[in-house]
C-alpha cells in the first residue's frame, strides 16, 4: 500500500551553485515518472514542496536523499512528512 508524503525544503543562499544543479533537480522528479507528483518551488525561490507516494517513510527518504539538491548540500533544511489527504 502506498502513502502520500509532502517534502518541504528551504535552499541555502547560493544563487549560482543552485542555478547550475536546477536542471539535475527537475530531471532526477521528471525520471520519478511518479502518477501523483507534484511540486515546484516557492515564488521567492527560497526552496519548495514536492508530494509524492512511498510504500513508507524508509522508502521516502531514499527517495529525497538522491536529490541532486541534497546530494550537493544545497539545502539549508528540509522536512518529509505523511500526508493524509482526503
Amino acid at each position: 500500500m502506498t502513502k502520500r508524503f509532502a517534502y518541504f525544503y528551504l535552499m541555502k543562499r547560493e544563487p549560482e551553485k543552485i542555478k547550475k544543479i536546477v536542471p539535475a533537480h527537475i530531471d532526477y522528479w521528471g525520471n520519478y515518472k511518479q502518477e501523483n507528483y507534484l511540486g515546484g518551488p516557492f515564488a521567492d525561490r527560497s526552496g519548495g514542496l514536492i508530494t509524492f507516494d512511498a510504500s513508507d517513510i524508509n522508502e521516502a527518504a531514499n527517495i529525497i536523499k538522491n536529490d541532486p539538491f541534497a546530494l550537493n548540500d544545497l539545502l539549508e533544511s528540509r522536512w518529509i512528512k505523511e500526508w493524509m489527504t482526503e
